[in-house]
């Protein structure tokens, strides 16, 4: 059972998720996330729960150690923390959606003590093999709250029954676990070779809810280092 925590989002462009934790409530992030916190809050940075644990988390494209966060004073306490670069922070309640939410690995912030995160691999092997950045896929798994992080503008979907969308690998941030998931490659030699969109494409099916994101975190690196090698 999740810890409930109460929360507000900080910010536009750059944002972070302050948490507001009663007597004995606790939540968990990635090792370096947190950006202030009060007095009476302790850290206990760990595997959080063994080596599997750990293991889990670094196949999922997460660190191998996670750091809890518990209020030990005898009044509510708040803890912030902040998007690791431009975009919005998504904030989803797995109780409200089956108890699992699907995401980009590297988009997980932080959650409520209580939640899992765990590798989720394609159904398709060739999927997994081929796909890119959807290679890896996070399993965020509990009753509680969960944060994650996009980048750019956040855009929402709801898909129908049988309806497909078309997604680039790195464009999608998570999907609600009755939406199916596979990989697909670009037709067309002159679209592989010169279309400048990868050689795959995320193939999202519905019935159920998809987020994606306008820039994700490679497509700043790639354009990052292409004006950077240009300067040299």
């Amino acid at each position: 059972m999740a810890d409930v925590i109460d929360y507000k989002l900080l910010g536009s462009e750059l944002q972070l998720v302050e948490v507001t934790l009663d007597p004995g409530e606790a939540v968990r992030a990635e090792v370096g996330a947190m950006t202030y916190m009060d007095d009476g809050i302790a850290m206990d940075t760990g595997t959080g729960g063994g080596l599997m644990k750990g293991f889990k988390r670094l196949l999922a494209g997460e660190s191998f150690f996670i750091t809890t966060y518990m209020n030990q004073a005898q009044s509510r306490r708040r803890i912030a923390f902040a998007a690791p670069y431009p975009g919005k922070i998504l904030p989803i309640d797995l109780g409200a959606i089956g108890g699992r939410f699907i995401c980009q690995k590297d988009s997980f912030l932080c959650a409520a003590q209580g939640i899992e995160i765990e590798v989720s691999f394609t159904k398709k092997f060739g999927a997994g093999l081929f796909g890119g950045e959807g290679f890896i896929l996070q399993q965020l798994t509990g009753d509680g709250l969960a944060f994650v992080h996009a980048g750019g503008t956040l855009i929402e979907r709801e898909l129908e029954p049988g309806e497909k969308l078309f997604v680039d690998t790195g464009c999608l941030v998570g999907f609600t676990p009755t939406v199916t998931y596979n990989i697909q490659t670009v037709g067309g030699i002159k679209n592989k070779l010169f279309g400048g969109e990868g050689l795959f494409l995320a193939t999202l099916s519905g019935p159920g809810k998809v987020w994606l994101q306008s820039l994700p975190f490679s497509r700043l690196a790639d354009r990052i280092n292409a004006i950077a090698a240009s300067k040299s």
